[in-house]
């Protein structure tokens, strides 16, 4: 796993603040909007909105939030236009940054993002500039124990994963993305999947110390917290006795 997925995984343990959780409501309602409106409202039809809705029932987010947002993505109701926007960069100790945003107001999202970068010491680049050091996969994350994280292992390689890892109670499930929803269905067969998207993962990590991870964790973590922003992709990395500390600080 990249750091910022081992990180995701300890917050996911932690759980979220409810205000947090309200956000992450938001961004995954944005979702739908953004995979019905490109596809149309039929789950079966559409691969993005079938994705975007399971991502959201990953995330406990209620079915008639999932309705409302597909209505509104198809034009059943009023929608605000949102305008998908990419940023690439370099943050904290030279980490390549992908930022996708959605947004009502570019200039706003623009000037939101560069703050960020400029206040950690980062800076924004071209278009391609540091996107060539990432790959479009499926990521699947399981739940998993001591003697259960082998069989997942086995089984995942056994359906067509490119790769898999372990990590501190999670398997991590590698795909090309037309396999995701395939191998996903095998596996919950028998675990709990605790999600399945499609992401960009890093080509090479970069492995930081420990003060320097929790600078570029924290300027990660800042920039997920807008609320333009979707996702955030890295090529951090980091010790797992780093990781360890910084468990017990959170």
């Amino acid at each position: 796993m990249s750091g910022h997925s081992k990180w995701s995984n300890i917050k996911r343990q932690k759980g979220a603040a409810d205000a947090k959780r309200g956000q992450l409501f938001t961004k995954l309602a944005r979702e739908i909007i953004v995979a019905a409106r490109q596809g149309g409202a039929n789950l079966d039809a559409n691969f993005q909105l079938r994705l975007a809705v399971q991502k959201a029932r990953d995330n406990n987010v209620p079915s008639e939030n999932i309705e409302r947002a597909i209505k509104r993505g198809s034009g059943e109701t009023e929608a605000a236009a949102l305008t998908e926007v990419r940023f690439e960069g370099y943050g904290p100790s030279g980490i390549a940054v992908l930022v996708e945003t959605l947004t009502d107001n570019r200039n706003r999202t623009v000037q939101d993002v560069r703050r960020l970068f400029t206040r950690h010491g980062g800076n924004l680049g071209e278009t391609g500039c540091v996107s060539w050091l990432f790959e479009n996969r499926g990521v699947i994350t399981v739940e998993s124990n001591g003697s259960g994280a082998e069989d997942i292992v086995l089984r995942a390689i056994d359906a067509g994963a490119e790769d898999v890892k372990t990590e501190n109670g999670y398997v991590e499930i590698y795909t090309q993305p037309q396999d995701l929803e395939k191998i996903r269905k095998i596996i919950e067969e028998k675990d709990h999947v605790v999600s399945a998207e499609l992401s960009l993962t890093p080509k090479t990590t970069m492995v930081l110390d420990e003060d320097k991870a929790v600078q570029a964790l924290s300027f990660l973590d800042e920039l997920e917290a807008l609320d333009d922003v979707q996702r955030v992709f890295s090529n951090l990395d980091f010790s797992d006795a780093t990781l360890e500390r910084l468990r017990s600080k959170t």
